[in-house]
C-alpha cells in the first residue's frame, strides 16, 4: 500500500553540545541535509533557549524538517517528513547523523496517509505561490 508521505522519528545522542547549542550552524545542517535529500526549501525558523538549547523547522515543500536540542545530555531530537516519492527522509537523517557528529542514532519510519493507490505514482511536488505553472 502506497503512502502520501513518510515521517523519520530519529533519536541522535552523544553529539557534540557546541554544536546543539549554535541556532546559526543547525539552521544551516538541517538545510543542508534538506537539500541532500533533494528537497525544496521554502521558508526557516530557529530559537535559542536560555541557558542552552535550539528549537527550529525547515519548511519544505514537500513538508517539513524540525529539531530539538539538549546540549546538556548531547541530544536532538528530529522529525523529518516528506510528500511523494522523490524526496528520501533517511537521506536527511543520515546526513544529520554526520553534520551533528552523533555518536548513535535511532530512527521510526512511519508511513502518512497510507491509501489505496496501488496504481498511482503519487508525486508531490506543489507548486510555489508566485510560480507560473
Amino acid at each position: 500500500m502506497k503512502a502520501l508521505g513518510r515521517h523519520v522519528l530519529a533519536e541522535f545522542f552523544d553529539c557534540q553540545p557546541e554544536i546543539l547549542n549554535d541556532a546559526q550552524l543547525i539552521e544551516i545542517y538541517m538545510k543542508r541535509a534538506a537539500i541532500d535529500c533533494g528537497a525544496t526549501i521554502v521558508s526557516s525558523t530557529f530559537h535559542t533557549f536560555n541557558p542552552h538549547g535550539v528549537s527550529g523547522v525547515v519548511v519544505i515543500a514537500e513538508s517539513h524538517l524540525a529539531i530539538h536540542t539538549w546540549p546538556e545530555y548531547g541530544y536532538a531530537a528530529v522529525d523529518v517528513f516528506t510528500c511523494g516519492e522523490t524526496v528520501d527522509p533517511a537521506v536527511a537523517t543520515r546526513a544529520l547523523q554526520e553534520y551533528l557528529k552523533a555518536g548513535k542514532v535511532t530512527t521510526i519510519q512511519l508511513n502518512r496517509g497510507e491509501l489505496n493507490l496501488h496504481d498511482r505514482v503519487l508525486q508531490h511536488k506543489p507548486m510555489m505561490v508566485g510560480e507560473a505553472g
